[in-house]
């Protein structure tokens, strides 16, 4: 008797009620953020090329702090370093709710996305690689194009006003996951300085203690804010990039609820952070990071230069060919399969999108050129790729719209006004 064919499970079918509403919920906080995000980056670019530049110039370089702590810093420094450490613990927690109870939870589920991600950072590394060694530049940019912008690519489709199903948005969120955590680990393997192993440490003596607390249950925010600072502080010292404390302390947190408790840790502290993250943090090191004086010449160097040329291919060629050609590979090999009201086009549309590098890629292309004159190229370059993936994504989800909308009105239906879409209990009751 032959054997029965493998049951083959849907790739951006219909999403788990609870799944869907945690989806929902970050995906509104990191829409409305980028859109914050993105008058950010116009701000800081208009006032970079106005005779007014100087000002923004002597705002971003003021340095304040506590210089026996080996914390005075530039405005903008403390933007990259410090409140953007925020941005990396709301990701953290993140990470961690989708490897406990989202699509990350099962090898089955999580292959698909992993792969996809994984292929999205390898590819635009290689597009980058060949494109500066046919062109005889730098390979320190390498890591530049590897790491997708969720707020910017999310801001883009609340401009487009799609109405994407959630499970596309949530293939989107997912792949932005893995991604940070590449740049994360990049960022402390490969962008380290001089290593201060004393406070490294105490940096590392301060994660365990924050473990420990999380494991006996210590409740108090007075406690975990300033061993979380101090753990910072110590990290920055210690010579690796202080937003990997943040990441630490993310995964550190517990995201299982207790009898006692309307929400774990995790979710109070994402609750309380990730509207300042997306509606703050981030437009913040935008403003101080994004703000590049474009002229012709700047703009000439960005297409004649191969490190900045490298950069806007491995975001618009490399990440497309990456996330499309991994998502195709796990798919073909893994159980998954894709909604049968979806298409193949919609797939390559978001990996065109996934190409919008913005605030990770910019953090990564400072440490990598910490020259003024080269800093300034690459931040161009990835303006210029994500402009450009964005404006191709916008053309072929544009195509799609109609599709999208039909899924969407169908997902969010509730005809009884119970505050349930109609569609999963329909599920339910073909369950039972």
């Amino acid at each position: 008797m032959a054997a029965a064919p493998r049951e083959r499970s849907p790739f951006l079918g219909l999403l788990p009620l609870p799944e869907r509403n945690a989806v929902v919920q970050a995906l509104r906080t990191e829409t409305v953020g980028g859109l914050v995000l993105l008058a950010a980056a116009v701000v800081a670019l208009i006032w970079a090329n106005t005779p007014w530049s100087g000002a923004y110039e002597q705002i971003r370089d003021f340095h304040f702090g506590v210089p026996a702590l080996g914390l005075d810093l530039s405005v903008e420094h403390w933007t990259a370093d410090g409140l953007l450490a925020v941005f990396f613990l709301v990701a953290g927690i993140e990470l961690k709710r989708e490897l406990v109870v989202g699509e990350l939870r099962t090898p089955a589920t999580a292959a698909l996305p992993v792969v996809a991600a994984l292929c999205g950072m390898i590819v635009p590394a290689a597009v980058y690689a060949a494109t500066v060694t046919a062109g005889g530049g730098s390979l320190e940019g390498w890591a530049v194009p590897m790491a997708t912008d969720i707020a910017f690519a999310l801001a883009v489709l609340a401009v487009l006003s799609t109405h994407l199903p959630a499970s596309l948005r949530a293939f989107l969120l997912t792949l932005a996951v893995v991604d940070d955590l590449g740049a994360i680990l990049i960022i402390a393997i490969f962008f380290t300085s001089d290593l201060n192993f004393a406070a490294l440490g105490g940096a590392f003596a301060g994660l365990a203690l924050f473990y420990v607390l999380q494991r006996f249950r210590v409740r108090g925010w007075w406690c975990y804010v300033p061993l979380g600072v101090v753990t910072w502080a110590l990290m920055y010292n210690g010579g690796v990039h202080a937003t990997v404390a943040g990441v630490a302390i993310g995964l550190i947190l517990r995201t299982t609820r207790d009898r006692d408790e309307t929400a774990s840790p995790a979710e109070r502290t994402s609750h309380l952070l990730h509207p300042v993250s997306a509606g703050v943090v981030v437009p913040l090191f935008a403003l101080f990071a994004a703000g590049v004086g474009v002229s012709g010449a700047a703009l000439g160097e960005v297409f004649t230069r191969p490190e900045p040329l490298g950069v806007v291919l491995g975001l618009v060629l490399g990440k497309t060919l990456g996330i499309f050609a991994g998502t195709c590979l796990a798919a073909r090999f893994t159980k998954a399969k894709l909604n049968p009201e979806l298409a193949w086009a919609d797939v390559f549309a978001l990996a065109v999108l996934a190409g919008i590098g913005f605030t990770v890629a910019l953090l990564i292309g400072e440490l990598a050129f910490p020259d003024p004159a080269a800093s300034e190229r690459i931040k161009a370059a990835v303006l210029i790729g994500s402009l450009l993936a964005a404006g191709l994504a916008a053309l072929l989800i544009k195509r799609r719209n109609g599709i999208y909308r039909r899924m969407y009105e169908e997902e969010n239906r509730d005809d009884d006004h119970d505050g349930i879409p109609d569609i999963y209990q329909r599920a339910d009751t073909l369950g039972r």
